[in-house]
């Protein structure tokens, strides 16, 4: 499940039920996004508050017992390599070895501007933070971390073969099957022209539940009947995944200050693909 750390609504308290409902139902992935500085552009999809990942994992990892803890994205090139192996290794070993770092290159060009980045630099760097990360965690005893997966994030070819050469899993963020059908090929492509093998697949798809089907080439994987969500997740299974991370905001910030709707759908697919739960979906907030 992908929880909103943004908006009008999120707080302390909204997170906490976010993570209480979310666990209660029987998910076992909460992640979250990231921005650093809440520019216009990123104000404008995602206004303040907007709660640092690492800061609102870390506090919710003591709220919650079994559910892993991630990234969905990480934008790399706004932190140091140092800073981010220590963070996650910490944040890993303090959780019980709960966290999975996604990660991604970002797009807000003011953000990126705010915080002294080049923006043209953001694959390069990207790919040499990642590898100074994983060499901290292999080298230093200190930053010593276990096995964090690094899920790489995007919808481009830069990405596949980004996820081929540094990750263990790719992270495609909403998106069409067909679409997804043709990607994993390109993937396959790519890993043996790299001679590497091809990453696992991890993807986050859209969350929003109607009562009659959604047709037409445009729909988004997860968009549709409780039917239509669940038959996505099964040829999600067929492609490859074990792990499905369903993101219900839809672009309005205004979601966040009810997120009822969204329990609700989270419910439905929880009692539709039979997760184990320690609570009805009455008991929800």
């Amino acid at each position: 499940m992908n929880v909103p750390n943004f908006g009008p609504g999120t707080g302390s308290g909204a997170l906490r039920q976010w993570a209480q409902t979310v666990e209660g139902l029987g998910f076992d992935l909460l992640m979250i996004s990231d921005h650093v500085a809440v520019t216009p552009d990123v104000a404008e999809q995602y206004p303040a508050p907007f709660y640092e990942p690492f800061t609102t994992l870390a506090w919710l990892a003591g709220l919650t017992h079994r559910i892993r803890l991630g990234t969905s994205v990480l934008i790399v090139p706004y932190r140091h390599p140092l800073l981010i192996a220590r963070m996650a290794a910490n944040l890993n070993r303090l959780s019980g070895g709960r966290l999975v770092l996604g990660v991604g290159v970002g797009w807000a060009r003011q953000e990126f501007a705010a915080l002294g980045v080049p923006f043209e630099r953001r694959g390069a760097l990207t790919d040499e933070y990642l590898r100074a990360v994983r060499a901290a965690w292999d080298d230093e005893q200190d930053y010593r971390a276990g096995h964090i997966p690094i899920w790489v994030g995007g919808n481009s070819d830069a990405a596949l073969r980004r996820a081929v050469r540094l990750g263990q899993a790719y992270h495609p963020l909403r998106f069409t099957l067909p679409w997804l059908r043709g990607a994993l090929k390109r993937m396959k492509d790519f890993a043996y022209e790299q001679r590497r093998p091809v990453p696992a697949l991890a993807p986050r798809i859209a969350l929003r539940l109607t009562d009659t089907p959604i047709t037409g080439p445009g729909r988004l994987a997860g968009e549709g009947t409780a039917d239509q969500i669940h038959d996505d997740l099964r040829e999600l299974r067929a492609l490859g995944s074990d792990t499905v991370v369903l993101d219900p905001f839809s672009g309005d910030p205004a979601e966040t200050c009810r997120p009822q709707q969204a329990w609700r759908a989270l419910a439905t697919v929880a009692a539709r693909e039979n997760l184990t739960s320690d609570r009805t979906p009455k008991e929800q907030p």
